[in-house]
């Protein structure tokens, strides 16, 4: 079984209001907005109560505010209207109030809706695209189906209103591609540790290479020891289950044009091995795969979008459980670059599965490697839910990733990476070990997978506030956000233009 990328169709339609036909039209106001003159046919089709709200002040378009109005038995026949604050970047703007519209229609039950912000051009039409797909997503493939009498109709398709029809139409084939990589990415990070395994994972990677026509290449437990993955092999010895090393190629470039490499960290449950974790709320530890499900879905949009550049994405995916078998704190193992780790701790696996994904990404000689993972706690004290964590001992590449997160509207902000904190991973029986205590967590977790990519551009995202969240956040329910498919996408579309 694999999942096929089900996203919303979203399409572009001239702003004719006089005409439309839908049972929701969501319309985003910013603060203090007054009624749009084209929107007359809207405050007519409502018997004027648009506008007297807007005049009376009863919606004022704060961020996140929304006014449901009632409105003809047909054409245009409910009303949203959808506060976006000051809109200090017109584009995150956008993405979050339709966003929020798709979700309030499902709750609804309209089944389809319609979204109008005036003027778009492609990049606004982009953004909404991608903010109605988000919206509309959700999970139910084993949530048993309530009473016909109580079912509400989910969102099935969406339109995006605008006065350009020309951009509006470029804008939503992007967003739909955007959308498809971030659904796809939110689906395998909502699937159950017990469903979600390494195997699926490989297998979905199969999947996107047979419809994009990729080179993919799995390797199993024995192909890893043939290439002396030691560090990436001791997470796995708890384990029954084949761990899976999956490198996904997608070459439109030109030949001899260095790849991009993604690389993302693919623990499909984590309980810290024997150093286990606390019982409560270890549930949330079937996200620690988020990084690998942000690969796959990038690889996924970059297909979609045809993107002339090569790309080559590497996913390092297994369990973390404890056993007779498993890696013991103390140990010492040899990483495929030949480098021997002191374990520590065993629940800091990610950077060990990293370290040899990071060495196997050599032989493709990369331009440059952006990485991503679930991987300290640290790194939620240090930036919270707000912003994922960029290190890179090269500044502009660190800032070519946080540009691309901006590009998004999934940030990422610096922190250091000085040659200071590589004294605190230091070991006295090995090379280095792989935790150096509770000062600067996430940074040392850095320090540690540079020692395995030195050896070409590398930027490394500690996704671990931002890939899922443990509340509804408003505008999405509790779980994986699509975090880190844009930043991902737009950084190799950036090597692209």
């Amino acid at each position: 079984m694999t999942i096929d990328p089900m996203f919303i169709p979203v399409t572009a339609a001239a702003a004719d209001f006089k005409t439309l036909d839908t049972p929701l039209l969501a319309v985003a106001l910013a603060a203090g907005a007054t009624l749009p003159p084209e929107l007359a046919p809207v405050d007519a089709a409502t018997g004027g109560a648009v506008g007297r709200a807007l005049s009376a002040r009863d919606f004022r378009g704060g961020r996140d505010e929304l006014l449901f109005v009632g409105g003809a038995p047909s054409g245009i026949r409910r009303v949203l209207l959808v506060g976006m604050g000051k809109v200090a970047r017109r584009t995150d703007a956008l993405r979050r109030a339709a966003t929020l519209a798709a979700r309030h229609a499902g709750r609804l039950g309209t089944g389809a809706l319609a979204f109008y912000a005036g003027s778009l051009d492609a990049a606004d039409a982009e953004a909404v695209t991608v903010g109605l797909i988000a919206g509309a997503w959700r999970y139910e493939d084993v949530k048993t189906a309530p009473p016909a009498d109580e079912r509400r109709a989910p969102v099935a398709s969406a339109t995006v209103v605008a006065p350009d029809l020309d951009a509006a139409g470029k804008g939503v084939a992007a967003g739909l591609a955007m959308g498809a990589g971030q659904s796809l990415a939110r689906t395998l990070g909502m699937m159950p540790g017990n469903m979600c395994t390494p195997d699926f994972l490989a297998d979905t990677a199969r999947d996107i290479a047979k419809r994009h026509g990729m080179q993919v290449t799995v390797l199993g437990r024995a192909e890893m020891e043939k290439e002396g993955m030691g560090s990436f092999l001791c997470v796995a010895q708890g384990t029954p289950e084949d761990p899976k090393l999956i490198v996904l190629e997608y070459r439109h470039g030109p030949k001899d044009a260095k790849p991009v490499a993604l690389v993302g960290k693919g623990l499909c449950f984590d309980t810290g091995g024997i150093s286990i974790k606390p019982a409560a709320s270890m549930e949330w530890m079937k996200y620690d795969m988020c990084g690998a499900a942000g690969v796959l879905g990038a690889m996924e949009t970059i297909a979609r979008l045809g993107l002339p550049v090569n790309v080559v994405g590497l996913v390092g995916s297994t369990t973390n459980m404890p056993s007779g078998t498993a890696v013991k704190p103390g140990d010492v193992v040899r990483s495929h670059l030949g480098k021997y780790i002191e374990i520590i701790n065993t629940d800091a696996e990610g950077r060990l599965v990293l370290a040899d994904v990071l060495s196997y990404a050599r032989r493709y000689e990369p331009a440059a490697v952006v990485d991503a993972a679930t991987l300290t706690g640290a790194c939620v004290i240090a930036l919270g839910h707000s912003a994922s964590a960029v290190f890179s001992g090269d500044d502009a590449l660190a800032q070519e990733v946080v540009n691309a997160g901006e590009r998004a509207g999934q940030r990422a902000w610096p922190l250091p990476l000085w040659d200071e904190y590589k004294a605190l991973i230091k070991s006295e029986v090995a090379d280095i070990k792989n935790v150096g205590g509770r000062d600067a967590g996430a940074i040392t977790a850095a320090a540690f997978l540079a020692e395995f990519a030195g050896a070409f551009p590398w930027a490394h995202l500690d996704i671990a506030g931002t890939a899922y969240s443990e509340t509804d956040l408003g505008i999405m329910p509790a779980g994986p956000t699509g975090v880190p498919v844009g930043i991902f996408v737009e950084f190799v579309r950036g090597r692209a233009r």
